[in-house]
Parts: C-alpha cells; sequence; structure tokens
C-alpha cells in the first residue's frame, strides 16, 4: 500500500523565504535638496582648488574665517579683520610659490626661498654649492605661479559663504550670480595653467618628492 505524502516541507520552506526578501534593502536613492546638493559641490571644488595652494595657508584660512567674520554677520571691526586675513594669506601664498627645499648630507629637508643667483637657504643651516643653488634660481614661471595662486586663492575665499556675506550681506541677483559663476571660471582656468604648466618646486605647505 502507497502512501503519498503532501510535500508540506517544501512549501513551509518557500514561505519562510517570502520574509527574506521583503527585508532586501532598497537601492539608495539621492534625497538631498538643491540647497544642500550645492553645499556639497562648494566643498568638493574648495577642496580641488587647495590642493593647488599651501596646506597650512589653507587650513589657516578655513579655520579663521568664521571667526573673524562672525560667521557672515560682520560689523566694522570684524570686516577689518576679515579682509585682512584674505589679504595675509594671499600674500602667503603668493610668497610660497617662491620658496623650494631640498635634502642637506644627513637627509634633512632645508627650506628657502629662489633668487635670481640660487637658493637662499631661510635658517642658514646648509649651503649649497654654486653649481647646484643654480637649479634653484628663479623663472619665469615662478612668477606665473604665483600669479595664479593670489587667483586660486581669491576663489577660495569667494567660495566661503561667511566671507561673501561679510562683504556682500544682501547682493543684487547680478551680483549673485558673479560671485557663483566666478570661482568656478577661474578654478577651471587656473587648474588647466597648472597642468600646462606644471611646477618643479616642493616649497613650504607642498607635497615633498621622495629625492
Amino acid at each position: 500500500m502507497e502512501i503519498k505524502v503532501e510535500p508540506e516541507k517544501s512549501q513551509n520552506h518557500d514561505e519562510e523565504k517570502v520574509p527574506l526578501l521583503k527585508d532586501m534593502p532598497e537601492q539608495e536613492t539621492d534625497t538631498r535638496n538643491p540647497v544642500q546638493k550645492a553645499i556639497s559641490q562648494t566643498f568638493q571644488s574648495t577642496a580641488h582648488l587647495a590642493n593647488l595652494l599651501p596646506t597650512g595657508t589653507v587650513l589657516a584660512f578655513q579655520l579663521l574665517s568664521p571667526i573673524f567674520s562672525n560667521q557672515g554677520k560682520c560689523d566694522p571691526v570684524s570686516r577689518f579683520m576679515t579682509a585682512g586675513l584674505v589679504a595675509l594669506c594671499g600674500a602667503s601664498c603668493f610668497l610660497q610659490s617662491f620658496t623650494d627645499s631640498f635634502r642637506d648630507k644627513k637627509g634633512n629637508v632645508c627650506y628657502g626661498f629662489a633668487t635670481f643667483r640660487g637658493l637662499w637657504v631661510i635658517d642658514g643651516s646648509a649651503t649649497l654649492p654654486p653649481e647646484e643653488a643654480a637649479k634653484y634660481r628663479l623663472q619665469f614661471i615662478d612668477f606665473l605661479h604665483s600669479f595664479m595662486s593670489i587667483l586660486v586663492f581669491s576663489a577660495i575665499a569667494l567660495f566661503d559663504q561667511n566671507v561673501v556675506s561679510c562683504f556682500y550681506p544682501t547682493p543684487s541677483q547680478e551680483a549673485q550670480e558673479i560671485l557663483t559663476a566666478m570661482p568656478v571660471g577661474i578654478g577651471v582656468f587656473c587648474s588647466m595653467l597648472f597642468v600646462v604648466f606644471p611646477t618643479k618646486r616642493h616649497g613650504i605647505g607642498f607635497p615633498l618628492s621622495v629625492n
């Protein structure tokens, strides 16, 4: 006598699989509003441009700008302090474009300023032979990079909403369009020039080479 057994176990097993399909994670969607996307894009643009400037100067500016500008709510004193901060950081980017470094016999990194005669070591801890110092002489590309550094820093300053709100608390529609488009244009233009005319210097605030 044959006994037929219905496949209850398989049905129960299939029913147990159904909740697992329901628990599958849904595809992530970008739920950010346009303002949040614009802020995120601003931070990304600032980070890319900051790679072209001395690290310490950019960090100092990003740290001090909210304090000096009172988070964009400036009075005459804070506006003067913010203008001084922008000018000081811009001058720092300009001057550090003329710095370079080398390693002495002990492997220590020495920094100096490039001159028309060679490299002037800042602390005087080491000296270079005349034929070696001649490799660090000022060139036209150094002045080009210093000028582009000022432009890139001005773009970073325009990306900073605290600085913009300090000097332009209620800009017109035309001024707002200029303040939005100008830093992007400056960043793209200077980035292209940095690629076309690269520098071999490794000055103060810039990454060091292996050699």
